[in-house]
């Protein structure tokens, strides 16, 4: 069975949602039988490669909102993520564009080190005190991941390297009518929209490996849609 996950590293709940479902696939009984794919997913694409901001800053003039508003957000989800044991910085973190990271994780699949890049950058970005955005933390990260340094240092410096990989992706997803990310397919005959409970992962995951019907499963988790917004429940509550 294959599972693919649209998603962003940008996106504090694709971070979540990857813990919750591999809690939810953790207690599945034919969890080596499920194959995971990652997909490409840009929240900022419009963003131009090297414009950063802080995050606090960001989510301030996005929502029109104080910095101590915005400090309040970022608080509400680092509840949910310390609630699934993940570190979360609500201080220090930038965004920015994306796209290089995800044309290095087309790498890391062709290499079969995706699910370990994409773990170590979620890390970096929301727990630690590296900037995703940083070619030579990208690289570091890849290393750390066991891809080629060299490999990865030359994809980094080709813009068209993986480029067109990253471009199916987003035109998948938008056919499909993701517009918020994480989204889930299971078989293409589940989808799941937003960092769900994981019992909502194991009884979707169960359900496709039954071949059920085509169904939508939880449709209305926490998420980041196309344009950035991140939906945040209040401190406590899981999306």
């Amino acid at each position: 069975m294959r599972v693919e996950i649209w998603s962003d590293i940008a996106c504090p709940w694709c971070y979540i949602g990857k813990a919750r479902f591999e809690k939810g696939l953790a207690g599945f009984a034919h969890r080596d039988q499920v194959e995971v794919v990652h997909r490409s997913f840009e929240l900022d694409p419009g963003r131009a490669k090297g414009d950063t901001a802080q995050v606090i800053d960001m989510l301030a003039q996005k929502y029109g909102r104080t910095r101590e508003e915005a400090r309040s957000m970022e608080a509400n989800v680092a509840a949910n993520a310390h609630a699934e044991g993940l570190g979360y910085r609500t201080e220090g973190r930038d965004h920015g564009n994306t796209f290089d990271i995800h044309r290095l994780l087309h790498l890391a699949k062709a290499r079969g080190r995706q699910d370990e890049l994409l773990t170590l950058a979620y890390r970096a970005n929301f727990a630690e005190e590296r900037s995703v955005f940083d070619a030579e933390v990208l690289i570091e990260l890849a290393l750390e991941a066991g891809l080629d340094g060299d490999e990865a240092r030359a994809v980094l410096a080709d813009p068209e390297a993986y480029a067109a990989e990253v471009r199916a992706d987003e035109q998948e997803a938008s056919e499909l009518g993701a517009n918020a990310v994480p989204f889930f397919v299971l078989d293409r005959r589940y989808g799941i929209s937003g960092g769900q409970p994981a019992e909502v992962f194991a009884q979707a995951l169960e359900q496709a490996w039954k071949d059920r019907p085509p169904t939508a499963i939880g449709s209305d988790g926490a998420a980041c849609d196309a344009d950035g917004a991140c939906e945040v429940p209040q401190a406590g509550t899981q999306g």
